[in-house]
This record gives structure tokens, sequence and C-alpha cells, in this order.
């Protein structure tokens, strides 16, 4: 082996590799400082300096070293610092690249890396077998608070989260496209040219700095006679040229979405030692894909035998990739134990390059004939039908036992790094989070895509496609395009294995690691069953097999077949583990992107937020609303405040900002036929210039939102929602026209923040409005209750709806939001002489009450029905359909017994009953006792001189009169079930 200068590693072979020795990057590793050439990852600089120990297994703390060379990496897992602030764990030193003056440190030891105290894990894990935290810790029953849990959360996780204030920027973008390539290997970058040949929009993304895939390693592939890397990167650069595609290097999709919906994590500047200012670190893509081409490769598989955690053993692909483009040797004398010829060519390349190959070990009896007549004339010792039955050497592996399968006599290889394969498992997480559906291929023992959920095609070796010429055919063909390539490979693959290796099987007591971060062997798994587990899912919770960082890429498909193994029935059969988003870890950072700070939760203001301020309001947030809760004056407190304002409004007027409830603006010719398929009460009768209160259920039946429609014009209708239901209303009536009556022409637009809504309520209600108002006659026989009509106020554009929700004469002012302020000033300055008051949501929450109108959300509970809200005058008798008649005539929601809303009266009308409060009808009933329903509603009435309340009660409107219980912590309280009118019971202070 020729070596280079020893600053860039004992391990650097001269000649070897795609990096220019020219550019360099110092970094330090646990302190001790490393050269590094710029596009070394921290994994190869490492190796290139003869360090395999990166850190400490997550239970037992066992050594371990660099297992790949990819994104699939279990162990290697490292923090990375620019400075005390720039510091971030649990980083792949696989994928982060060296910049000059990173600080490397490992992770999850102590007080060294060398030396860690918790390795005496390692002898007592006998007792910590799988599954023992679900039977340990249970007692004694005081010990959990004091010392169980403050000692797991200790032990938990690897890293160590930052405390400092991030001071890095993240950004976000949106995107479309009409071809989106995941993964720019062979196949990636040939569907993009030929989709993007078509005249398509194409984005190709990949995860590493460079375009390539498995030709980061496979250095013998060649490509229109070309060597297979130099044309993966001129394609790139001719790709970049062309104004209809986006290369995405360092890019990954991490999640596959509904409707062609994909989210990317770029790495901006990661990989750079003084980014500038203006670079986001990391850059958070979401995009609308019209197709997708699935081009994501596949994973190698390490070998299931004892001990085959030490550091130095690692993937063949990953030798191959350190060498071929890193152009560093993970060893000066290593072994290759493999169930597939892909091992082969690492050990021909490293051969080659003058590594020595102490033995190939091959558990096959009959490899590729091919790669066995290479590895012959190489010179290379192949022992076939044999296994590595077990390692030895501390902090590094440093020697290989290796035995004939079925014999007992093994022998004792020297060797300073192990390269391993167990095959290929095709890389299926996107194409499954799109839902789609797999087929197992019992021939090569591999999961496969089989039926699509949504327009994309998985491509390459995720599809199964090991060839390369068919490979690139099959590219071509997914683009859709015209292209005349060619590609060759030296040798054709063949074998492959999944699940424990001889020498770990059911007989075996020794620790042959499946999920290497997990510390999950085959045995772990094996116990799994016996103890009963015998779904995958429920196996892969009891050993937290593919639960680590690396969600399974390289441990689920072994797991799997150990399981299915000890179950007795074929793979298929035993299922498989869910792939769900992200596919590798996605930072904080790049998902709150600029929302941090004021903008994590951004608060929404009314237009007349600052004059409420300044008339001394108390705020509460309702959503992101900030709404005005109490006006207290000098010396008051909540209650009092609350008390005087509820007074003020049934004697003389008050004045609220509504501007938060949700605004609908509803046009179209169909507009009314809509709302009868949408409402459950009928719109056919309701005239322009009137409004109606309307009820929305879900197919279900129950409720889920209401509010007051009002019709301008015999196409045109102005809803009102909720305040919080604003969203989801607009949602809920998109979705529907959408997809159930796409044939009505109806168009929605949201309007919450373009009206400024001020409501006057009151007996002198009409007093204080008249002098602003233009264009309408506010008579009771002119403007009646439930009216609304377009007019001015101040020479203002305004719609004006008479409307209440306190039960007295009440009129809201809608006017543009700019003109809000100016409004309201102007309508309180009268109303401040007249008497009335300013009041807040409270207050209109007691009024409000006192008069029985319930609040979707707080008087219902997502299983309340219309009859049930006492709302059964609103649901039509005489329609055919609405959403939700069906389901109001399932036999549950029509039977006896029903929690329905009734008033409560407690005995003492001083008591103020808590909302959320259980209600029972014997309070001496032994434990546990029949709950009737809850308190929805409860606050004190100043206008009653009593507390009120409002409950859902299991047949409550048959239990009027009754007395029922309220148990609280420290007494019991006793209710009657009364009406839920409370305050002008015959209603006649609303029609002034």
């Amino acid at each position: 082996m020729s070596g280079s200068p020893n600053n860039l590693g004992a391990f650097r072979i001269k000649g070897a590799g795609r990096l220019t020795p020219a550019r360099t990057a110092r970094f330090t590793f646990d302190g001790r400082s490393y050269t590094a050439m710029e596009g070394d990852t921290v994994a190869s600089a490492l190796l290139a300096h003869g360090v395999h120990l990166v850190g400490r297994s997550f239970k037992y703390h066992r050594p371990r070293g660099i297992l790949s060379a990819g994104a699939e990496e279990p162990n290697a897992l490292i923090d990375v610092a620019r400075d005390a602030a720039r510091r971030q764990p649990n980083v792949r030193a696989t994928v982060q690249e060296v910049f000059d003056g990173a600080k490397i440190a490992s992770q999850n030891r102590w007080p060294s890396l060398r030396f860690d105290v918790s390795a005496f894990n390692d002898l007592l894990s006998p007792f910590f077998a799988a599954g023992f935290y679900y039977k340990t810790f249970m007692w004694p029953k005081e010990a959990w608070a004091k010392l169980y849990e403050p000692f797991i959360r200790r032990a938990a996780g690897l890293g160590v989260a930052p405390t400092e204030e991030d001071p890095d920027h993240y950004a976000s973008r949106y995107a479309h496209c009409d071809v989106l390539v995941a993964g720019a290997g062979v196949a990636g970058l040939t569907a993009a040219l030929s989709a993007a040949s078509t005249g398509a929009s194409v984005i190709l993304v990949d995860e590493q700095p460079e375009v390539g895939g498995a030709l980061h390693f496979d250095a013998a592939a060649t490509i229109d006679g070309q060597n297979g890397y130099d044309w993966a990167q001129g394609l790139a650069a001719k790709l970049k040229a062309m104004p209809n595609v986006t290369v995405l290097t360092r890019t990954t999709v991490f999640g596959y979405y509904n409707h062609g919906f994909l989210g990317l994590v770029e790495r901006v500047s990661d990989h750079l030692a003084r980014p500038g200012r203006d670079l986001p670190r990391e850059r958070l893509w979401q995009v609308r894909a019209k197709r997708v081409i699935l081009a994501t490769g596949a994973i190698e598989r390490h070998m299931v035998f004892a001990n085959n955690d030490r550091p130095g053993i690692m993937l063949a692909s990953a030798a191959r990739t350190f060498l071929n483009h890193h152009g560093v040797a993970v060893g000066k004398n290593v072994g290759v134990y493999t169930a597939h010829d892909s091992a082969y060519e690492a050990a021909f390349d490293l051969k080659l390059a003058g590594v020595a190959i102490a033995a190939i070990i091959d558990s096959r009896s009959h490899p590729g004939d091919a790669v066995l007549a290479e590895a012959r004339s190489l010179g290379i010792d192949v022992l076939t039908g044999h296994s590595v039955i077990n390692t030895s050497g501390r902090l590094r592996i440093s020697s290989m036992t290796v035995a004939r399968n079925g014999g007992s006599n093994a022998r004792k290889i020297p060797v300073d790094a192990l390269i391993v394969s167990a095959g290929w498992t095709p890389s299926v997480h996107l194409f499954s989070q799109s839902r789609g559906k797999l087929r197992f291929d019992e021939q090569n023992q591999r999961f496969l895509p089989d039926i699509y959920a949504q327009d994309c095609v998985s491509i390459g070796a995720c599809n199964g496609t090991d060839d390369l010429s068919d490979l690139i055919d099959e590219a071509i063909a997914a683009g859709g395009g015209s292209l005349a390539l060619s590609g060759e490979n030296r040798f054709e693959w063949t074998g492959g294995m999944i699940g424990a290796a001889e020498g770990a099987g059911p007989e075996t007591v020794v620790k042959a690691f499946v999920d290497f971060q997990h510390d999950v062997t085959a045995k772990d798994i094996r116990l799994a069953v016996r103890e009963g587990m015998h779904s995958i899912e429920h196996i892969k919770r009891f050993t937290t097999n593919g639960m680590a960082s690396d969600q399974g890429k390289l441990s689920n498909m072994h797991g799997l077949a150990i399981g299915s193994e000890m179950l007795g029935r074929p793979i298929p059969k035993v299922g498989l583990t869910t792939f769900r988003a992200p596919y590798t870890p996605v930072t904080y950072g790049t998902l709150v992107a600029h929302s941090r700070g004021p903008l994590f939760d951004p608060a929404r203001r009314t237009p007349m937020h600052d004059l409420e301020a300044a008339e001394g309001a108390e705020f509460e947030d309702v959503g992101n609303w900030k709404r005005a809760w109490y006006f207290p004056k000098r010396g008051e407190d909540m209650a009092v405040a609350v008390n005087r304002e509820c007074k003020t409004v049934r004697e003389v007027a008050g004045v609220f900002d509504a501007s938060t409830l949700g605004k609908i603006e509803v046009v179209g010719p169909d507009a009314a036929q809509f709302f009868n398929l949408l409402y459950t009460n009928a719109w056919d009768t309701l005239k322009p210039g009137k409004c109606r209160y309307g009820i929305m259920t879900r197919e279900d039946g129950f409720v889920y939102d209401d509010g007051v429609v009002g019709r301008l014009a015999e196409d045109r209708f102005h809803v009102t929602t909720t305040t919080g239901g604003a969203p989801r209303v607009l949602h809920h009536m998109e979705d529907y026209l959408q997809t159930e009556f796409p044939h009505l022409r109806v168009w929605l637009t949201s309007t919450t923040e373009q009206w400024a809504v001020i409501a006057v309520q009151g007996p002198k209600a009409r007093e204080i409005i008249q002098p602003f108002v233009e264009g309408v006659d506010l008579s009771n026989e002119a403007f009646p209750h439930m009216s609304v009509a377009e007019c001015s106020v101040m020479g203002v554009s305004a719609r004006l709806f008479r409307v209440s929700f306190t039960g007295e004469l009440g009129y809201e002012i809608n006017v543009p939001a700019d003109y809000g302020p100016a409004v309201w000033k102007a309508i309180w300055e009268r109303a401040e002489d007249m008497g009335a008051c300013l009041y807040g949501t409270e207050t209109m929450h007691v009024l409000r009450a006192e008069k029985g109108y319930i609040i979707v959300g707080q008087d219902t509970d997502g299983t309340v029905t219309p009859d049930d809200a006492g709302l059964d005058w609103a649901v039509s008798k005489k329609k055919a359909d609405f959403v939700g008649i069906r389901g109001l005539k399932r036999p549950d929601l029509v039977r006896d017994g029903r929690k329905q809303l009734v008033g409560l009266l407690t005995k003492d009308p001083a008591d103020v009953l808590e909302e959320g409060a259980q209600i029972v009808a014997d309070p001496n009933q032994p434990k546990p006792m029949t709950m009737l329903g809850h308190v929805t509603s409860s606050y004190w009435s100043e206008n009653c001189g009593r507390s009120i309340a409002l409950a859902l009660v299991a047949g409550g409107r048959a239990r009027m009169g009754e007395t029922l219980y309220v148990p609280m912590k420290d007494r019991t309280i006793e209710v009657e079930v009364a009406d839920m009118v409370f305050f002008d019971k015959q209603g006649g202070r609303i029609h002034g």
C-alpha cells in the first residue's frame, strides 16, 4: 500500500480517490487535531488517520465504529460545533462534510471514549434483555418519581441537546414541477434527462454533495464508454444548464405525502467553514409534483454473527466508497465476510490499491463464477461454505474466527478490518410513504414496489432492477423521452441472505447484533417471539429494533427474517413495519424556518386592538387572536369588572369587538343550493336582506359549527362562523364543493380579516348607532331582528346585521378593516356619553349563557347532535339530503338516554361550579361511580343574582327539576336540572 503525507493520514492512498490534496481542512475530534481533504466526510477523514472507534452504543455502551458511508449509519453519531452556540448533536459522521475549524466530539460516553464507565452495562447484559423495561421499575412505587424516572431521563438519548439559542437562520421555499426525481444515481440522472428532453419541468434531488449514487464506490461501471462517475458529473452539468431543470444536491427527500406533495431538506451551509451571513443553514423545500420518479437505490445489509459490532467492521460498499471516492483504505489487512458477490468487488479494489486481503469468507457454497475466478487470479484466498463465527479485539477488531458451516473446527485469522455484505435491500421508504403496497420477491428475499397509490414510478435498484443496461432502459421509459444510452457492469451479482448467519442461530446465546444503535441482537428478537410478540410491529416495540435514528434501514429485514423463522411463518405473512417520514432525521430549525420568537405563534390582532388596549383592556388568547377579555376600571378585579359590564349591557348598552368571528363570502347562482346541502336547515326560503342561524354537521351527524348567515342577494351570502372554526369551516366547504358537489357554480372567499365588526348590544343600541347609519330605516318594522343591509356608516360602505348573542336588541356593524378604528372610536364616544360600556369576551360568555346560547366546542364535544344541544328546530324535516342526514338517523343518535344540554342551578346560589366537573345521581355510590355527564359552562350571573351553568346530562330534558350531584375534591354540590334559559325567558328584549 502506497501511503501519502502523514498529515493527511497514514491510511490515505496516494493517487486513489477523487479529492484534491491541495485543498485541506483542519478539525478536531475529542480535542485532538486532524487534517482532512476538502470533500472528506468526518468518517473518511478519521479513517484516513486510522481512527475507527467513534462512539458507544446506547444500552450496553459497547465500542462502535463506522459501519457505512451514507445516511443509513447507526453508529458514528457525533456532535458537531463551530462555537458554543452553533452545536448540533447526533450528526452522522458519514454525511457531515469536514470544514476548517470544525469541533467534532463523540457522544454517549464518560469520562472518555476509550474508557467509558457505563461499559459496565455490557457485563450486566443478561439483566438488560429485550423488554426488561416492561418488567422492572415497578416497585417500590415511591421509587419511580425519585429514582427510576430521573435515572431513565438522564440515560435517554445519545447526544446532549444545546442550551444556547440557535443563531443560524433557516429558509423555506415552495415549488411546483412536472417531474420530481428522487435520487441522482444512474437511474435518476437518466430519468431526469429523459423527462427534461420532453420539455417537462424537472427537479432532481440527491442527498450527497455530488451526483452519482452507487458510482461513488462502483469504479468499474461504464456508461457510453466512459467511467461511470465521470459520465454522471458531465450529465449533471448538462442538466444544470437546462432552463427547465433544477438540480439539488445535499438535499434529501424526507417525506412523500398525498397528492404529489414532498418535503425536501437542503443542507445549504453545513459544509462551509465561513458561511456568508446571508446564507441559511438549511432550507425546507415543499414541492408539489405532477409525477414522481423514485430512484432511491438500495442499502447494503450487514451480516448477523457473533460480536459483529466491533470497530473496524463495516459494509463492503462503505469500504469501496472510502477507497474509490475519498482515497482511504479502511485497514492494512482486511477480511471479507459475505453472502453476496458485491463484496468481492470491494476486495478486488482494495487488493489492487495495495491492501492485503486476509481472506474472503463466503457463507455460500457456490458464489458467482466470475467473481470467484477473479479472486483466484488476484491471489485472494476464498473460503466458500464458511462463516465468521466470532471476532476479537477490544477497541478495534484484531481477528476473525472462521469455521466451515456445520463444522466444529475453527481458526483465527488476524485482521485489522472486516468488510461484510449480506446483500442489498431496495430502498422503498418513499414509495411506502406514498401509500404504495409492496410485494415480496421470494427468489431474492426482498420487498419491491407493487401497487401504486399516486402518480409515481420506481426505477433502478429500489425497483429490484440490478442489471445496468436494464436499469438505463427503465429510467428512459420512466422519463418519457427518447435517449440512446448503454451501460455495463463488470460483474453480474448473485446471492444474498437475511437473518442470522452460522453461529448465531436459535441454539446460541451470542451477541449477534441486528440493530447496532439500540443493541438489539438476534436472541432479543427470538425472546420477543417467546414472550408472545407475534406481530412484527409488536416485536419492533418490544425489542426497539428499527426504532433508532436510522429507522431500521439496516436492521428491519434481518429482524423480520429472524422473527419469521421463530414464528414458523413465511415473511409475507409476518408483515412489514410501517415506513414513516422523515426518511432521515430533520432538524427542528429546518421545519420551523422563520417561525421563531414572535413568528413562532403569530398573534392576530383586530383593527381595534390598540384602541382597546388604551381603554385598559385585559386580553386573552383565543387561538391566535388577542381578544379583549374585560375592561377593568381603577380598583376592579376581573369579577367586579365583568359583573359591572354584564349589568350595564342589560340596562343600557355595551360595545364589543366581534372582528374575530370567521367570515366567508359565498357567491354564485347555486349558492342557496350549496347551503341546503351543507347546513341542516333550509335556505331556499331565506330572502335577500334576511339572516338565518345555521347548524353545520359532519357526515356522522354531530355538530361541526354554527353561525349566522346573511343573504345579501340571490347569489351572495355572508357567512359567519365561530372564531376558532373559520379555517376548518372554509376547508369543510371547499372539500365538499370540490369532491361531492363540483357541479355547483359556487365560489368561496375568506373575508375574516377584511371586515372590522363592532357589535352594539343593549336597550339603547339603536339610539347609539342611529346618527352614524345612512341608507337603512332602523325601526323594528323596517329592520327587525335577523335582518341584514348594505349601507353607509360615517360615509363608509358597511354591512349592518341586526343580530344578537346577548338576547338584547343588537347590531353588528361590518366596515372595511382599515376604517374599523375610526368607526369604533366614534361609536364608543357616543355610547360612553349615554352610559354604555365596553365589554369583553368574558362578559359575552356570561350574557350568552344567561340566554342559553351555546358555543360550539365548549358546550359540544364532537359527540353532540343538534337535538342533544336543544337545536332540533334548526334541522329541516323536509329536505331530502344534507351533510349528516344519514348520520342523524343512526339508532344510537336517536335512542333515549343520550346526553342532552340542560341548565343547572346550584342549591346554594353562591356556589359556582367548575367547568368540566362530573355529574352523578348518587354521590354515595361505590366507585367506580356512574357519571351522567359534565358541566360545559359555568358563571356567576350578576343579572340573575346567582350562579348559572350549562351541562350535558344523560336524558337531561327528562330530568327537569331533578336533584343531581357534582362531587368535588373537598365537598359535593347539589344541583337542580333546569331550563337552559335563565334570563328573559319570554325573549321579548331581543326585539327592542
